[in-house]
């Protein structure tokens, strides 16, 4: 599964918060880079 597809697009939506995405990153998911090129912010734990 492409994981960033598929937050990068529900985030654009508005079915993730940035807390939200911020799980995808903590689970390994995407990478903080993918993180900041979704949100447009810096990855902080």
């Amino acid at each position: 599964m492409d994981w960033y597809s598929v937050v990068n697009d529900y985030y654009k939506t508005g079915y993730y918060t940035i807390d939200q995405v911020k799980v995808f990153v903590q689970k390994g998911k995407i990478t903080a880079v993918q993180f900041q090129e979704i949100t447009g912010q810096e990855y902080t734990a």
